[in-house]
């Protein structure tokens, strides 16, 4: 791939933004639109600026992932997944500082517009979003280095981000968007736990205490399974108390795909773990467009 990407060009500053995982921003902003919704309280303009900045946000934490990895030497010659820009020499490590500063200075002008919006509130969690992305891999205490990161993407791109994007449009945070945050963040931490499971080997020699470092491969499956799964516990119980029309259940749809996904990530290591990566995200994705069509339809008729 590096071979047909020229240093400092413009697919090398795409690269580095990593358009696969701009699903882990989508997602959770179209699940928090249909929390609105299903209470009659959708605001256009607010939905496309929380969209905008969650996917400013999701490619400054990129950018800064890219550059910081690549200085603290979990990035190298034996790296198994996506090329990065800093570690194949697409783009230097300024240049990556200089793009992911005007990435939140954009994302930050956006806060500003749903700052007038929706009030102070949102001042904090802009705030808070950038400095955990910042913090997740650069910082004196980089939290993807210490066993965090799963909860930094829970939190952020499950609660933060659902509970966020309904709150812009409604004035409050409608009591399903807490519920509707949990699959939203689960697959998104999926998504970073195939990752750990592949690195494991290079993890170690980087310093990097993830789970399956710590715990082992197993852990790490574990965990995943667990995350798919409640992805699809969570629809299930809003149905079975009657929260939301049975559409809730639409989910049920991706549940063949991430059965499949699980029994990939068992089953596979090193590089073939890739192709799992890119299918969590789709399923991501495929999930929350499906739940946000189950949200939307509001209460039981």
């Amino acid at each position: 791939m590096t071979a047909k990407v020229l240093p400092g060009s413009v697919r090398a500053w795409v690269l580095a933004c990593r358009p696969a995982t701009l699903t882990a921003a989508v997602s959770p902003v179209l699940v928090g639109t249909a929390c609105a919704a299903s209470v009659h309280a959708l605001r256009p303009g607010p939905a496309a600026a929380a969209l905008v900045g969650a996917m400013l946000l999701q490619i400054g934490s990129n950018l800064a992932n890219d550059v910081f990895d690549y200085e603290k030497g979990a990035d190298t010659a034996e790296r198994l997944g996506p090329v990065r820009a800093a570690q194949s020499g697409l783009l230097t490590p300024r240049a990556l500082r200089i793009g992911m500063l005007v990435v939140f200075l954009l994302a930050l002008a956006i806060g500003v517009y749903l700052t007038a919006v929706a009030g102070l509130a949102i001042v904090a969690i802009g705030v808070a979003s950038i400095a955990s992305a910042i913090a997740y891999t650069g910082g004196p205490y980089p939290l993807g280095y210490h066993g965090l990161g799963d909860v930094f993407v829970m939190a952020f791109f499950g609660f933060v981000a659902v509970t966020g994007t309904a709150f812009v449009q409604v004035g409050h945070v409608p009591s399903v968007a807490w519920a509707a945050s949990v699959p939203v963040g689960a697959i998104a931490t999926a998504v970073l736990v195939v990752n750990n499971v592949r690195d494991r080997e290079t993890d170690v020699k980087a310093g990097k205490r993830t789970l399956p470092v710590r715990f082992g491969r197993r852990a790490g499956i574990a965990e995943y399974g667990l995350l798919i799964g409640a992805a699809y516990v969570v629809p299930a119980a809003l149905a079975a108390t009657r929260s939301l029309s049975p559409l809730v259940l639409l989910p049920v749809l991706s549940l063949p795909l991430g059965i499949g996904l699980v029994r990939r990530v068992a089953a596979d290591s090193g590089r073939a773990l890739n192709a799992t990566l890119v299918g969590t995200a789709r399923l991501l994705l495929v999930h929350a467009v499906l739940f946000a069509i189950g949200i939307a339809a509001g209460a039981p008729g």
